[in-house]
């Protein structure tokens, strides 16, 4: 008992001694001479160590450290399954939840077959600014590489690193929808809102086969950068949805924008008052996105290059005519010209960026301009034809959840012979199958005595209801929709001033 008693007595004495000792040197040695020394001990120790150390830092200065951020996004892939501590978080437009490491916690990595070790190290910092006087908290990753791996994999490790972060943020950030406004209280000149269409290439009422088709062609766009860097081509794809109105060209660029996970900038013709200002727009999409101009040939007048004014000789001051001329000069240089479009699709400033689809779409094919249509430009053409048997059963399924051979032999082989007769747009069968949706024998019943009407009507017709209509009102009711659209999109001429 004397003995143990003995022992406390001494252990208390030894830290009493190390407390006095401490509280000296924190009073004698000053604090940047202590970090001094630590640090000093700590590079020594480096250097005699078969392992070689990088910093990652969350800032560069006053800007943000991208690779920083790579880092966390590449290590919350995998480290869940390893690790007791985590830290989570969730970045703004993303639905999905990053798992990060907390202080000064580790994991280890094996890339290559060569085994590394990050470690998040964070640290008090004093802000300097008199405002701020508070702690901050200085953040970075410091990766443990062997020194003989050291250039075997640093650069291929970040790079792979980088792409791995560049996935992971496309997969889990929401998708948006952009709009362009010329306000000029606006710093950018795009607006954004969530991007929730529903629509998918398996609910897109279109023949399997050609939708198999478009599919493969996103997929070897989307994996084809190194193809494209080979043959010295932009990265980038024109697609031209042609049609009549109602066959499912909006759903056909949702389904796009959903299967490739991309944004859709939407440009309106009708805000750019110029070319110039065309180019701007398209300087400020980002990649991995859609670009799309919907009613490509009723949406603005363009200029087409063979029919744009001459230009004229130069007159006097004094000439009254001179300045109607400048004038006139001065509108023709506000407008949109076609040459200004196919430099925005084709042309060098297509390049600036890189992985985007530009989407045409149209009613009227045979009214666009032929230098539109031609391949680099529009490299794919995809006509989005009326209803048939195939797309049928789709719709049956979506509306009905039901395919068409389940309502029996004899409706299916009904439904097929009439609905290749009837020449109904997807949108028209949706509508008959909407109303109906909790009765599957009245929506199946109804549906056919539609189908049935319409080819009859059309059988009548000669099977020319685009050209006459029904009496030729459709034709006429289709021309002055145009008409109006055309009136309401061109500016006046005050506002062009």
């Amino acid at each position: 008992m004397a003995e143990r008693k003995e022992s406390w007595t001494s252990l208390a004495s030894s830290l009493g001694i190390l407390a006095y000792c401490q509280t000296l040197v924190h009073v004698v040695f000053p604090t940047e001479l202590r970090f001094a020394s630590l640090k000093f001990l700590n590079r020594a120790l480096r250097c005699c160590s078969f392992y070689c150390y990088f910093d990652i830092t969350e800032m560069d200065g006053h800007n943000t450290n991208e690779l920083y951020n790579a880092v966390q996004l590449y290590l919350s892939s995998f480290v869940s399954a390893s690790c007791r501590h985590l830290s989570l978080t969730r970045a703004r437009n993303s639905s999905a939840t990053t798992f990060g490491l907390t202080r000064d916690d580790y994991i280890n990595d094996v890339f290559d077959g060569v085994a590394v070790q990050w470690e998040h190290v964070v640290t008090p910092r004093q802000s300097l600014a008199l405002e701020q006087s508070r702690l901050d908290e200085k953040r970075c990753f410091t990766l443990r590489i062997r020194k003989r791996d050291r250039h075997l994999i640093l650069e291929s490790y970040m790079d792979y690193i980088t792409d791995k972060a560049n996935d992971i943020r496309h997969n889990s950030q929401q998708r948006l929808i952009y709009t362009n406004s010329m306000s000029c209280y606006r710093s950018s000149p795009w607006e954004s809102v969530p991007f929730k269409h529903p629509s998918t290439f398996d609910t897109l009422a279109m023949d399997p086969e050609r939708k198999r088709d478009i599919m493969e062609d996103l997929r070897e766009f989307a994996a084809g950068q190194a193809f494209y860097q080979r043959t010295g081509r932009a990265w980038k794809r024109g697609y031209l949805l042609y049609g009549p109105p109602g066959t499912g060209k909006s759903s056909m660029i949702a389904a796009m924008a959903n299967f490739l996970r991309y944004d859709i900038y939407d440009l309106e013709l009708t805000g750019v008052p110029s070319n110039s200002e065309l180019r701007k727009l398209l300087m400020k999409t980002s990649s991995k996105s859609i670009i799309v101009i919907e009613d490509i040939d009723c949406s603005v007048n363009l200029l087409n290059r063979s029919k744009e004014p001459k230009a004229t000789e130069p007159q006097s001051y004094y000439d009254p005519g001179s300045l109607d001329a400048a004038i006139g000069r001065k509108n023709r240089n506000n407008k949109i010209t076609l040459s200004g479009l196919l430099n925005f699709t084709d042309g060098l400033w297509s390049c600036c960026g890189s992985e985007r689809i530009f989407v045409f779409t149209t009613n009227h094919i045979e009214k666009l301009d032929p230098a539109l249509l031609r391949s680099g430009r529009m490299d794919m053409h995809i006509h989005m034809s009326y209803c048939s048997y195939p797309a049928l059963k789709i719709l049956l399924h979506n509306y009905l959840g039901s395919e068409g051979e389940d309502l029996g032999q004899a409706v299916a082989s009904e439904l097929r012979e009439a609905v290749e007769k009837a020449k109904m747009t997807p949108a028209d069968i949706s509508e008959v199958l909407i109303k109906n949706q909790r009765n599957k024998e009245r929506a199946v019943s109804e549906l056919l005595e539609v189908l049935k009407a319409r080819a009859e009507r059309d059988e009548k017709y000669g099977g020319l209801r685009e050209e006459c209509g029904l009496n030729g009102v459709e034709k006429q009711e289709e021309e002055e929709e145009e008409l109006e659209k055309r009136a309401v999109s061109e500016p006046q001429g005050s506002e062009r001033l």
